[in-house]
């Protein structure tokens, strides 16, 4: 799993009640709405009863106040879990083998150091940006099956976020063959998601928008 902000564990149980489910879950970066939601996602594995160990891939950051950050979320629950949290460090240039996938990392610009992940079992690559306006004229994002971006306003770029017609144009010169678009704004969602659906119907790439989207906190 790729970020694990506050909704996301209530979805992720409507998605699949198996506490086993998850191997590994990737964090982006130390904004509360990419990884405000570990806490309840690993007490809801231990209540389930699973024993086998989880993954944590993140940056340094993250892994020298997890304990501290843990104890603030349940106090004292890690040490009852009968599953072990592993922390592997995720650093830009830098690969990770995990089961059969490979992942490597990328900066963004953003306002919190991200790092975005491409990850690639090597037939089929995708790529999340995480938060953040990916880096140009770099091979990371080139010849993507999926390209994942976070965007905000329909054409501005504003509070360190790409918009939707940057992403657009930047999936283009980058030729990736899907391209899904998150962290829409809220009001724009709600006034104008149908004008723009409309909108990237038309477009050479296909471009998708994750439903539900009424269901999003951004």
């Amino acid at each position: 799993m790729v970020d694990c902000g506050f909704n996301i564990p209530q979805q992720l149980w409507k998605f699949n009640p198996d506490r086993n489910f998850l191997d590994a879950i990737y964090i982006s970066h130390q904004h509360a709405d990419h990884f405000f939601g570990l806490p309840a996602v690993f007490l809801r594995m231990w209540e389930g009863g699973r024993k086998r160990d989880l993954t944590v891939i993140c940056q340094r950051g993250l892994m020298d106040s997890f304990s501290n950050f843990m104890e603030a979320a349940y106090k004292d629950f890690v040490k009852k879990f009968d599953y072990k949290i592993n922390l592997i460090e995720s650093q830009e240039g830098k690969e990770i083998d995990f089961n059969d996938l490979k992942l490597s990392f990328s900066k963004t610009v953003h306002s919190g150091e991200n790092l975005a992940v491409k990850i690639t079992d090597g037939k089929n690559t995708y790529t999340y940006s995480g938060d953040g306006s990916p880096q140009a004229g770099i091979d990371f994002y080139k010849n993507l099956d999926l390209l994942i971006l976070e965007t905000y306003l329909y054409d501005q770029e504003k509070f360190f976020h790409s918009s939707i017609v940057s992403a657009i144009k930047f999936a283009k010169e980058n030729n990736a063959k899907c391209l899904a678009l998150t962290h829409i704004n809220r009001d724009l969602r709600k006034k104008e998601l149908g004008k723009i659906k409309e909108e990237l119907k038309k477009e050479s790439i296909k471009v998708i928008i994750p439903e539900p989207l009424e269901e999003y906190i951004l």
